[in-house]
């Protein structure tokens, strides 16, 4: 047999390994946002360490950030004048409010029904043991067609803020061919997916601030503003009422779609019954004038991702809150600044915040939006490799996630990322009940043994 051939059986006969080495990672609460999980965070990196090691990689070590640690790995073929291939991932997670609406335990995975339930399962711990465990067959069945390099951090679900302290400290130790980053998804498990774009972010907290205490709403309302009135009137106009956002200027540096593309993102096998059926809404809500495919990953947006102010538990309790906080993020697309749209969200608030209370807004984290040259010859390496598991061409899609870490890689390196990854729609990633489909993921672990040899451009009987 070729030694893709070998390294395909080694797959084949290892999936029930794979699938521990994933429960174990996923067992690590490593939630990157949370104080109190700190050692939890220092244990999944250790632990990625001790698999590299594992599975044959010559060189690991731990990179220390002003935030939580990098792991980096690399590994040197036989093979004279083999490409390198960088592969990217982080062990972080997003934490697992509301506890309640979990029907399994969030670091206890368990699989039932061809599905393993777990905090990270699919986002992106999975996707992570994926190409873990495809270089293993590789290096472990014969002279691999590559150099592999890795770099795992522990910050991507918080902005990846310190990732670029290792980047452009140690960009010499992470030189490489191409970026293989499968921190995206396929649009069903019948449909192999290539991601070109991704979409920026900025996120932000804004608090309102009004009596300094709690107040007697019978004794002080219609006196004393609310800020929670305060900050939901902020937020109400924030939108008009066909889904244009409202800040000064937010859409003068966006990159128009082409009609081309408009075209050919109309061609998606993604319904709006699709993503009624994913969200469970009675009806899609969105810019006028947009499809939802194209407002999906192709136009920015602006949400609120969390509110808390005055008495909310259960009961009744009758006060004017001091305080109301709200979580604010906005997507971005191509040509968009994270820091002007800051500064378009303080033009907002300074023009509309009544004199009645004061206000205080913090930025975290923040990135531009990435588009994928198509005609990377990893991109048509990876194209030819989901082909030959899937049996069919995979589609190429927008994505409306971000992933800061593509652009910071490409101005430091100078690395262009290829994106794909093998969770689902419904993996419910950063909700509850996250899940990933492992019939799914094992082919995705195949197609990555296919794309290292296609990417190397050796034949199947090589």
């Amino acid at each position: 047999m070729s030694n893709r051939e070998n390294a395909i059986h080694y797959v084949k006969n290892n999936y029930i390994n794979f699938e521990s080495t994933l429960v174990e990672l996923v067992k690590i609460p490593s939630i990157s946002t949370s104080p109190i999980h700190q050692k939890d965070i220092r244990s999944a990196a250790e632990y990625i360490q001790t698999l590299l090691l594992k599975i044959g990689i010559q060189e690991t070590k731990i990179l220390e950030t002003s935030g939580h640690p990098v792991v980096y790995g690399s590994y040197v073929t036989q093979q004279k004048d083999a490409p390198t291939v960088l592969i990217y991932g982080h062990y972080d997670v997003q934490p697992v409010d509301p506890l309640e609406l979990w029907t399994t335990e969030p670091f206890q995975p368990v699989i039932k029904n061809d599905r393993m339930f777990g905090r990270g399962a699919s986002d992106m711990k999975g996707q992570i043991v994926a190409s873990l465990s495809a270089v293993e067959a590789v290096i472990q069945t014969g002279k691999s067609p590559v150099n592999f390099k890795f770099i795992i951090e522990g910050e991507e679900e918080i902005g990846s803020p310190h990732l670029h302290e290792v980047l452009e400290t140690q960009a010499v130790l992470f030189k490489n061919d191409v970026i293989l980053n499968p921190d995206a998804g396929m649009i069903s498990p019948s449909i192999p997916t290539i991601v070109y774009g991704l979409r920026g972010l900025a996120y932000f907290e804004l608090k309102i601030f009004g009596p300094d205490h709690d107040l007697h709403s019978g004794l002080f309302g219609g006196v004393v503003h609310n800020p929670a009135i305060v900050l939901s009137e902020l937020i109400s106009g924030m939108h008009d009422k066909d889904g244009v956002i409202t800040l000064p200027g937010f859409y003068d540096e966006v990159l128009s779609l082409s009609i081309d593309e408009r075209e050919k993102l109309s061609r998606l096998p993604i319904t709006e019954e699709d993503i009624r059926k994913q969200t469970g809404v009675k009806e899609l809500w969105g810019e006028r004038g947009y499809s939802h495919i194209e407002r999906t990953g192709s136009r920015p947006t602006l949400d609120v991702n969390g509110l808390l102010s005055g008495f909310i538990g259960e009961g009744s309790k009758t006060v004017i809150p001091a305080w109301a906080m709200a979580k604010i993020s906005m997507r971005l697309v191509p040509n968009q600044d994270p820091e002007h749209v800051h500064q378009q969200l303080i033009q907002y608030l300074t023009e509309n915040m009544p004199s009645t209370v004061s206000w205080d807004l913090k930025k975290f984290a923040g990135g531009i939006a990435s588009m994928a040259n198509t005609s990377h010859p990893g991109v048509i390496a990876l194209e030819k490799a989901l082909e030959k598991e899937w049996g069919t061409k995979p589609i190429y899609k927008r994505e409306g996630g971000s992933i800061p870490v593509v652009a910071e890689m490409q101005k430091h390196l100078g690395s262009d990322s290829i994106l794909t990854g093998f969770g689902l729609p419904e993996d419910n990633i950063h909700s509850p009940n996250e899940k990933l489909h492992l019939p799914t993921w094992r082919k995705g672990i195949l197609a990555l043994v296919h794309f290292f040899y296609e990417f190397a451009g050796e034949n199947e009987n090589k």
